[in-house]
């Protein structure tokens, strides 16, 4: 059951990449990248069990960049025909020669591309009618209303089924191109009570239409989730214990990719320079990159510059292992390229054994963390101040919801400081990790 195959876009656009590239060569240049990708899908939002919304979208452009004895210039087109192709080459070519040179520009080394090129079943079609994905939208949320008296509005349901083409090319010879498809839904609620009102939400992504989580299920969790954090209140200033839920577990080490990033390196904003092969974690902690996981969602042979990618620990042991480096950061630091141009594919984190729901008995008196705001994060020096909201525990119970209040550290500190991860992992993004659990953080409230 989603839109039409997309795949029959694939040998087209292989062509389109093709002809960009065969013009380059004719101009002279000393190398050419070009990307292309279409995307098309569905999407149906309902609010209140009535449909808000139906979109339909199919969009794409092809880009090109060609590098003239380090100058670089790039344009784009979203006309496939071949004198619109050959157009937007002859554009790229004219701004190469008026830009200035730098040394470090140029294509990834011809010895990185990606040979290895495994079929990694990300890519399941199904013709979604807009009536099914009405259907489960309107299931999650009569879940949702049907929960808890004090929750009975809910803020909407998303319903989504995508699916896209890539392909990239470049003057090395290398040519490849993949499909993909994307199915969610989410539901947000509504809840109040004397002390106000509360919102939360809850979603369920996965490569495979039947792999969603069943949307009653997504219904009910956004409404309890929402029902738990209602009569939150403040807590006085202190230092506490800190257990981040599985959601903002992922966010803490998304500060870590910006931090050890090329572009933050060469730049020296980060708080994280010269930092590899030193501790930054405790030694029982290590992250490993699997970026050929089997129908994952950041599972990917090659990154955007066509170099292949492999597992490797980013975190060893807690010591920092590696840079993320492009073509042009490797060349910047003089190291060697590591395939992250475009992202970070399935960072997988250790677990020190405990479920979630034990990481709070053990933690005794502390806070656990289910939303963070603002965005106090100083990736230059580490230090982290954000608004926060969760719940309070005392002798390894929940007691009440808790809003309002501010957690602060050095991300540093933070890092060193994780007692445990659990194993019971969020699987939705990029970065792979259950509730993480903190020995103290700064706490400011009333």
């Amino acid at each position: 059951m989603s839109s039409p195959s997309i795949d029959i876009e694939l040998v087209p656009l292989k062509d389109a990449v093709s002809i960009a590239l065969e013009y380059a060569k004719t101009l002279g240049t000393s190398g050419a990248e070009v990307a292309i990708s279409k995307q098309q899908g569905l999407s149906v939002s309902t609010r209140m069990k009535e449909v808000e919304t139906v979109e339909f979208n199919k969009d794409g452009a092809l880009g090109i960049t060609l590098f003239r004895d380090g100058c670089k210039g790039s344009s784009s087109t979203s006309d496939l025909s071949p004198a619109a192709i050959k157009q937007a080459v002859k554009a790229a070519d004219d701004i190469a020669r008026f830009t200035s040179a730098d040394p470090f520009n140029g294509l990834a080394e011809k010895s990185l591309m990606a040979t290895d090129l495994p079929d990694l079943d990300l890519y399941h079609p199904e013709t979604v009618s807009p009536e099914e994905l009405t259907r489960i939208a309107i299931l999650a949320e009569e879940a949702c209303l049907d929960v808890d008296d004090r929750v009975q509005i809910s803020d909407g349901a998303s319903a989504n089924a995508h699916s896209s083409v890539k392909v990239y090319g470049n003057s090395h010879g290398f040519l490849h191109g993949y499909c993909s498809s994307r199915y969610s839904l989410s539901c947000v609620a509504i809840g109040e009570n004397d002390n106000g009102m509360q919102r939360d939400y809850d979603y369920t992504v996965a490569r495979k239409y039947a792999d969603m989580l069943a949307p009653e299920l997504i219904g009910r969790k956004a409404a309890t989730k929402t029902a738990s954090r209602l009569g939150g209140r403040k807590i006085p200033t202190t230092e506490l214990p800190v257990l981040f839920s599985p959601e903002i577990a992922t966010g803490l080490m998304g500060h870590l990719v910006g931090a050890i990033s090329g572009g933050s390196i060469y730049r020296k904003s980060s708080f994280l320079l010269d930092a590899v092969d030193t501790q930054v974690f405790p030694d029982w902690f290590s992250i490993e990159e699997q970026p050929l996981l089997k129908g994952a969602l950041a599972s990917a042979a090659y990154d955007s510059e066509g170099v292949g990618t492999q597992e490797r620990k980013i975190i060893d042991n807690g010591r920092l292992a590696t840079y993320l480096l492009t073509s042009y950061s490797a060349r910047k630091l003089g190291l060697t390229n590591t395939g992250h141009a475009g992202g970070i594919y399935n960072w997988t984190l250790s677990s020190t054994g405990q479920t979630f729901d034990q990481l709070v008995q053990e933690m005794g008196t502390g806070l656990i963390v289910t939303e963070v705001m603002g965005q106090g994060v100083n990736t230059v020096t580490g230090d982290y101040s954000r608004g926060a909201a969760g719940f309070y525990v005392e002798n390894g119970v929940i007691l009440y919801p808790v809003e309002e209040i501010t957690i602060a550290g050095n991300l540093k500190d933070m890092y060193s400081n994780i007692v445990a991860v659990a194993k019971d992992r969020d699987l939705r993004s990029s970065i792979r990790t259950g509730g993480i659990l903190m020995d103290k953080m700064k706490i400011a409230g009333s």
